[in-house]
C-alpha cells in the first residue's frame, strides 16, 4: 500500500485550502439566494396598484389616544341616523333641513343661526377632516362641501330632541381648501345609550349641491377614541350621563363601528379637558 503521509505541514496546508474553498462556495450560495428573497420582499403577492397605506394604533402611546391612521382607503358608508337635518326626514312638525338655513356655512358650530340663538355647552373641540381621492394617489380634494353634525354633551340632537328642538347648533357646512381640509370648532360630543361617541358627516361635490341629503356622494361617521372619552366623561362638567353610557358600550358592540371597518373612522385626538381637544381624520373617497 502506498504511503501517503507527507508530514504535518502538508496536512495543515491541505486542510486550509479545503476550508477556503468551502467558505467561497458558501458565500456564492448566499449571494445566489439573496435575489429571490429580495424579490419576494418586494412583491409579496399583494396588489401593487392599491392606494391604501393604512396604519393605525388604537389608543396606545398617546395621552389622549385615537387612531394615527395615514390611510387613504375609502371610508365606509354609514347611516345618517334619525337626526340628519338634511331635508330627508322630519321631526313630527314637517321636514327638517338645516342645509338651507342662512349662516349654516360656518366653522364655529356651537351657536345656533337664524332665529335661534342658543349655544351648546361642553368641552371645546376642533375637528379637522382631510378629504382625499383614493383613485388619485391620495390627493386632497378641493371645493367639496362637508356637512358635520353631532349630539350635545347630554346626547340630544338639535332640531329633534326635547329641549333643543328649536335650536340648530352643532351643525355646519364647510368647503374643502386646496389641501382638501375643513375645520369645525365645536364641543366634545356626549355618549348616549346604545352608541359609541361619534359624529356624522355628509360629503357633497360642491357647495351648490349641499342642499339636500339626497345629493351627497358619501355619508359616514367619525368615532371618538376611548382614552379621550374617558378623560372628558370622567372629569368634565355636564357629561354625567355619558360616563355610565360609555361604560356600557364598546366599538365591537356598537351597531355602526362593530363591523371591523372602524380603523379608518377613529379620529386622532390630542389635548386635555382644560385646554380643549383637537381631532383629525383623513377621509378617503374614490372621486
Amino acid at each position: 500500500m502506498p504511503h501517503h503521509d507527507h508530514g504535518l505541514a502538508h496536512d495543515l496546508d491541505t486542510l486550509m485550502r479545503r476550508s477556503a474553498q468551502r467558505r467561497r462556495a458558501l458565500r456564492w450560495l448566499g449571494l445566489a439566494g439573496a435575489a429571490p428573497l429580495a424579490l419576494l420582499g418586494c412583491g409579496g403577492g399583494g396588489d401593487a396598484g392599491a392606494t391604501s397605506t393604512s396604519s393605525s394604533d388604537s389608543d396606545s402611546g398617546s395621552a389622549t389616544g385615537g387612531g394615527t391612521s395615514t390611510s387613504c382607503s375609502v371610508i365606509p358608508s354609514e347611516t345618517a341616523g334619525p337626526y340628519p337635518g338634511d331635508g330627508t326626514n322630519g321631526n313630527g312638525s314637517g321636514t327638517i333641513n338645516a342645509l338651507t338655513l342662512a349662516g349654516i356655512v360656518r366653522s364655529d358650530i356651537r351657536t345656533s343661526v337664524g332665529s335661534a340663538s342658543g349655544t351648546a355647552a361642553g368641552v371645546p373641540l376642533t375637528v379637522t377632516l382631510k378629504l382625499v381621492n383614493t383613485a388619485s394617489s391620495c390627493a386632497g380634494l378641493q371645493g367639496y362641501a362637508i356637512y358635520l353634525w353631532h349630539c350635545t354633551r347630554d346626547g340630544g340632537y338639535s332640531l329633534y330632541s326635547a329641549g333643543v328642538a328649536d335650536e340648530n347648533f352643532l351643525r355646519g357646512v364647510q368647503v374643502t381648501d386646496a389641501d382638501g381640509e375643513v375645520s369645525f370648532t365645536t364641543i366634545f360630543p356626549g355618549c348616549y345609550s346604545g352608541r359609541w361617541p361619534h359624529m356624522h358627516f355628509e360629503i357633497y361635490p360642491s357647495l351648490a349641491s349641499a342642499t339636500s341629503g339626497s345629493n351627497d356622494v358619501k355619508t359616514s361617521q367619525l368615532a371618538m377614541p376611548a382614552t379621550a372619552c374617558n378623560q372628558v366623561y370622567g372629569t368634565a362638567t355636564g357629561y354625567d350621563s355619558s360616563a355610565s353610557n360609555f361604560a356600557s358600550i364598546s366599538l365591537a358592540t356598537d351597531n355602526v363601528f362593530g363591523d371591523d371597518q372602524a380603523a379608518t373612522q377613529i379620529a386622532s385626538v390630542t389635548g386635555s379637558v382644560t385646554a380643549g381637544f383637537a381631532a383629525t381624520l383623513t377621509v378617503g373617497i374614490a372621486a
